[in-house]
């Protein structure tokens, strides 16, 4: 039985969350130029269906890879740690407390029609989520906790969901003038 490969695998990288991008692109571009379908344009009716499906999934390890959040959340999963993110909504109560802060002053800013405010918290959230990004990163290639890593990408889930409301607020207010 023939082994199926994963998204490092498929594309021929070490396994990890410090990535290299262009490495990343050029391993992607290496791989897409090998299976793409139009290279297989002659071949047999299987052949063809081959190839269209080892450049999807070509594609999907670029996407997954591509991006810090799904690459952390790929990396616990493939440890086997389930990141139970409808189930679990389990936060440290410090992160709590962030995040009732963050809804109070985007309240506040959009009540207020505070563009400043809504910079300043956007900024604040892009700090966070730099944080995250460095400890999330060294939760999984350094100390190799994907347990505690899970429960970090599920808080930086909120940082992003929540950075996307602020854009949200942001556009509102902006139309509004």
């Amino acid at each position: 039985m023939q082994h199926d490969p994963d998204h490092f695998e498929l594309l021929g990288l070490a396994p990890g969350f410090a990535i290299d991008r262009d490495a990343l692109d050029r391993a992607w571009r290496e791989v897409q130029a090998r299976v793409h379908p139009d290279r297989h344009a002659a071949g047999s009716a299987q052949e063809r269906r081959v190839a269209m499906q080892w450049a999807s999934r070509a594609n999907e390890a670029y996407r997954v890879l591509r991006a810090p959040l799904s690459r952390a959340r790929y990396l616990c999963e493939r440890a086997g740690v389930d990141l139970q993110v409808e189930t679990n909504t389990a936060m440290t109560p410090a992160f709590l407390m962030q995040q009732m802060e963050w809804r109070e002053a985007l309240d506040d800013a959009r009540s207020g029609r505070d563009a400043a405010a809504l910079e300043a918290l956007a900024g604040e959230l892009a700090a966070a989520r730099r944080r995250m990004t460095a400890e999330v990163g060294q939760l999984l290639d350094e100390k190799h906790d994907y347990a505690t890593a899970a429960a970090r990408v599920r808080e930086w889930m909120f940082i992003e969901k929540f950075s996307e409301e602020i854009d949200l607020a942001v556009d509102a207010l902006a139309e509004q003038d």
